[in-house]
């Protein structure tokens, strides 16, 4: 990779060495999977102390464009793990305005309409399998007496994924995770999840039929009846920090 890194002379060394580096990244020149060189090669090239490396390494680590692995073969690797380092920093932005249920359902009811819109048109036979999967793992962990919580939530990720629209996925991340926290937090019940096995597969056969307006419709209609159990139990479920 040498002759690829350009020395740097701002003030801010280490921000221009990671812009850099991110720059070959998203520019596909470096790619998932690839090594970087070692912190002394790098520091050469740039001509910065190792010290700047480090914190320049830092930065793509916490934005999701690498993975740093310690001891022998280890190194900075190339990831893509940046939608999920952006859904979660969305999450914490989200917590620190104190969102409402009714802001919540609000959000959740557009993006989630619009995913289940585009799910129609795009959904592949192997994305109905993984969803079909994932109810039939939802009813056997319900006939062994275990909650279906996370599993119920990843079925919305499933949708978002058959919509085969990035963006979706990014919000419904957030908005799953959002999901989650409450579930675990307030409401983990039977009552709720059997519902939403029933919600679930009533919205998967409108899908695999078709049927926009009734899938949509279902969605409604199953969005609209958790929010109402949600508001019995409090109305602004992010006050504590937490959902």
């Amino acid at each position: 990779m040498r002759g690829i890194f350009v020395p740097v002379r701002s003030k801010r060394t280490f921000e221009d060495v990671s812009s850099q580096i991110k720059k070959l990244i998203l520019e596909g020149v470096l790619r998932p999977g690839d090594k970087l060189p070692p912190e002394g090669a790098l520091s050469g090239q740039f001509n910065v102390g190792r010290q700047t490396v480090r914190e320049a390494l830092r930065i793509l680590e916490l934005s999701g464009f690498i993975s740093v692995q310690k001891g022998f073969g280890g190194g900075s690797i190339v990831r893509n793990n940046i939608l999920k380092r952006t859904s979660g920093l969305l999450l914490d932005a989200l917590h620190m305005e104190k969102i409402s249920i009714k802001e919540f359902t609000a959000a959740r009811l557009l993006i989630e309409k619009g995913i289940l819109d585009e799910a129609i048109d795009n959904v592949t036979g192997r994305d109905i399998r993984d969803l079909q999967g994932n109810l039939e793992k939802s009813k056997e962990l319900i006939a062994r007496g275990k909650l279906a919580t996370d599993v119920n939530i990843e079925f919305h990720s499933l949708l978002a994924r058959a919509s085969k629209n990035t963006i979706y996925v990014l919000f419904e991340r957030t908005i799953n995770a959002m999901h989650l926290d409450l579930r675990r937090q307030r409401s983990r019940n039977f009552f709720i999840d059997k519902a939403a096995v029933r919600a679930h597969e009533q919205i998967l056969d409108a899908l695999i039929e078709k049927d926009r307006e009734r899938a949509i419709g279902l969605l409604e209609k199953h969005i609209s009846a958790v929010s109402k159990h949600y508001k019995r139990s409090e109305t602004n479920f992010l006050a504590q920090g937490g959902c």
